[in-house]
């Protein structure tokens, strides 16, 4: 993985090339982001993503000449530290949590649809290079807690703080935005662990609680 110093490295698989074309100047206008590879499908990818190459991927979910999904799953296993960020026109959630603990680091998803802004696009993959996931803001927006389930007892300002993680912001950028002191973030996040009965033991806490909001 990129360390402070370094760019990091990003990788591109999409098939429509107006969009490739498009990511690919977006991420290199930013100075913490480098383009190192691009691919049209799955049959280049392979060849242009050789293991340790790349920091993230942008994958496409649906190659005209296979699977983005599967691919990212044999991209992880050649580079376990290998980060996938899912570009999909649909809503892949269920997607996105069925992959589950098949793959070395856990997937975020963004939708083409919504999306894929200069924002939100900086702010999941400097967010996926820290092992964080990302989810794409607007279907969390049209979620919410299931009665009966532990993140129904979560308060208004926790669910607040957790949509905001979900999304990629960093507690200094969520404090910020909700007009709190980063402490304040911390403990909110400390209480969700709590309630969700997510302990230290868990590798990141963190990715598991966004995980448990999406379900």
């Amino acid at each position: 993985m990129a360390d402070a110093k370094s760019p990091i490295r990003v990788g591109i698989v999409e098939d429509e090339g107006l969009l490739r074309s498009m990511l690919t100047d977006l991420v290199d206008e930013n100075p913490r982001m480098r383009v190192v590879a691009t691919a049209a499908g799955a049959t280049d990818a392979r060849s242009a993503l050789t293991p340790g190459s790349v920091d993230v991927v942008l994958m496409d979910v649906e190659l005209g000449d296979g699977n983005g999904v599967a691919l990212g799953v044999a991209l992880q296993r050649a580079a376990p530290d290998t980060v996938i960020i899912l570009l999909s026109s649909h809503d892949v959630m269920e997607l996105v949590l069925s992959i589950g603990n098949n793959v070395s680091r856990p997937w975020s998803y963004l939708s083409k649809r919504s999306s894929v802004t200069r924002e939100i696009l900086y702010r999941a993959i400097e967010a996926a290079s820290l092992g964080d996931v990302t989810l794409d803001p607007e279907l969390l927006d049209r979620s919410s807690p299931r009665e009966g389930m532990p993140m129904a007892n979560l308060s208004g300002a926790q669910l607040q703080v957790l949509r905001l993680v979900a999304q990629g912001f960093s507690n200094a950028s969520a404090a910020e935005l909700l007009g709190l002191s980063r402490r304040s973030v911390e403990n909110h996040l400390q209480a969700i662990y709590k309630e969700l009965g997510i302990t230290s033991a868990e590798a990141s806490p963190r990715v598991a609680a966004v995980l448990q909001f999406i379900q």
